[in-house]
């Protein structure tokens, strides 16, 4: 069996990041996506190294030309598209209800929910036609909570996990898996900046049964397991991978 081919939005940094690694170290072949052209070109050589055939291609999620390019330019490297993790995000800017503006919300909306929606719409027309594929969102445990001083991150993450499962249903008879990973806090750049301080890492920490932050590693490792045969029955589904965070 040819090797599968793999594409991740937003695999510069953290989650993004591991997985790719994860996905390098079995032999894939693998199309990562981000706006810095610097770094991308730096993660694919280290990919490569990794044993994985690899491609950096230059995306912004918010644009939909790009995301067809995105999508086209994996095809005609690759010949076809198994897997697509849909990563890419930001939390915006936090802060209460009453300050939140149409600016605001359109910096957490265009990439969290639009870009996912884009990155659906295009990955599907492959998958479609080929009969078989597996995305993966990437949610939060804020998909299904709230959390004061976040609303914009928190009614993005709502709105992805939506449409994966419209998503889900959509593809389902024709052997198109979409799918769901919710992580709790882990330890990225986007968790310091959502703490901002010691104080509130510590209590950020408390606040979950496991009394630890998760790693990008443990992320990526429920993303393979999505991806994998393994999941073949697995569709629709937020997965919570998140030291007991959505237990209480």
């Amino acid at each position: 069996m040819s090797k599968p081919v793999i594409l991740i939005t937003g695999a510069l940094t953290g989650i993004g990041r591991a997985t790719a690694l994860a996905f390098a170290r079995n032999g894939v072949n693998l199309a990562v996506a981000g706006r810095r052209t610097a770094d991308g070109t730096a993660l694919e050589a280290e990919l490569r190294k990794l044993g994985a055939e690899a491609v950096f291609i230059q995306t912004d999620v918010r644009h939909e030309d790009e995301v067809r390019q995105l999508v086209d330019q994996t095809v005609a490297r690759f010949g076809r598209l198994d897997v697509a993790v849909n990563n890419a995000g930001t939390e915006g800017v936090p802060g209460p209800v009453i300050e939140q503006t149409p600016q605001t919300y359109a910096t957490v909306f265009d990439t969290n929910v639009l870009g996912t929606l884009l990155c659906l719409k295009h990955e599907m027309r492959v998958m479609l036609a080929q009969k078989s594929g597996s995305i993966i969102n990437i949610s939060s445990t804020m998909g299904s909570r709230g959390a004061p001083g976040a609303s914009m991150y928190v009614a993005s993450k709502h709105a992805v996990e939506g449409l994966t499962k419209a998503a889900a249903l959509e593809g389902a008879a024709a052997g198109v898996r979409v799918n769901a990973v919710a992580p709790g806090p882990v330890e990225t750049g986007m968790l310091d900046r959502f703490t901002g301080s010691a104080e509130r890492r510590q209590a950020a920490q408390a606040g979950v049964p496991a009394k630890r932050f998760g790693t990008p590693d443990e992320i990526a490792d429920a993303i393979l397991f999505l991806a994998s045969p393994k999941s073949a029955f697995v569709v629709g589904q937020i997965i919570g991978v998140n030291g007991g965070k959505t237990a209480l």
